[in-house]
């Protein structure tokens, strides 16, 4: 197993992405702690977990919070004796469908700074106790659409630009301690994607089963091997990461578009 023996902190682990990824890592191994903001559905992600077999704590947490954030590391690294992995997948309130002269300041600047603020805050306190370990993994996710996007994709490139100069800042400094830090760039996650979470992001889009259909299948189109990536693909991608197979590996971003984003 991958990551066996290795304590997983997971933000945003009741989310779509955030469930498949805590799904796999507690296959491949690894304790797990959850944390969101709702309790309810971070014990079912634990639920099935240990109804696998696996191991999982939950915590309400803020991760805008920054001494939310401190005591909840702290509590972790205190019952498991470490911090191996942590990854932040909250969401950021991405807006897209406006153009960029017509948005105002605040729907621009505020995934931006929600991204940032949380991958900031849970990797310093991540970091911290991995220094002293001499060891430890820190993951981040974009879309990569900082490289160059279509037109009314709003805020989601700034703030992916944000976390990614994050990411290879926090990998110089880090990596004289012996520990990585890495990004992932994914879209059109199929399993992930709801009417309710596209209109979130794009009030113009009202989408009903059909309407989210052809979006999946146009999003599938737009990928050079003609499928989307699928939820299990990113997540093993992502135990795979923090495994110690891919100790060579930091500051760096691995493209899991199944070929939609190129760089």
């Amino acid at each position: 197993m991958l990551l066996e023996n290795k304590n997983a902190v997971i933000y945003g682990a009741a989310g779509g992405i955030g469930r498949g990824v805590a799904l796999t890592f507690a296959r491949e191994g690894a304790r797990l702690f959850l944390a969101g903001r709702t309790r309810e559905k971070l014990e079912g992600v634990a639920a099935e977990i240990t109804a696998a077999g696996g191991s999982a704590e939950v915590a309400v947490v803020d991760a805008l919070d920054e001494q939310a954030v401190e005591e909840f590391a702290r509590t972790v690294a205190s019952r498991a004796g470490s911090i191996d992995v942590s990854f932040n997948l909250i969401s950021r309130g991405d807006v897209q469908g406006i153009p960029l002269v017509e948005m105002t300041a605040a729907d621009l600047t505020h995934a931006v700074t929600t991204g940032l603020t949380a991958n900031f805050l849970t990797a310093q306190a991540a970091a911290r106790y991995m220094v002293k370990q001499g060891s430890g993994v820190i993951l981040m996710l974009t879309s990569g659409s900082s490289t160059g996007a279509p037109p009314m994709m709003g805020s989601t490139p700034p703030a992916d630009a944000a976390t990614e100069a994050l990411m290879r800042c926090l990998a110089a400094e880090l990596g004289p301690h012996g520990v990585r830090v890495l990004g992932l760039w994914t879209a059109g996650v199929p399993e992930t994607l709801s009417p309710e979470k596209i209109a979130a992001v794009n009030s113009a889009m009202q989408l009903d089963a059909a309407g989210l259909e052809r979006i999946i299948e146009g999003l599938a189109g737009m990928t050079m091997l003609r499928r989307a990536p699928a939820l299990a693909l990113v997540a093993d991608v992502a135990a795979f990461l923090a495994s110690d197979r891919a100790g060579a590996m930091t500051g760096t971003i691995i493209n899991v578009t199944c070929g939609m984003v190129t760089g």
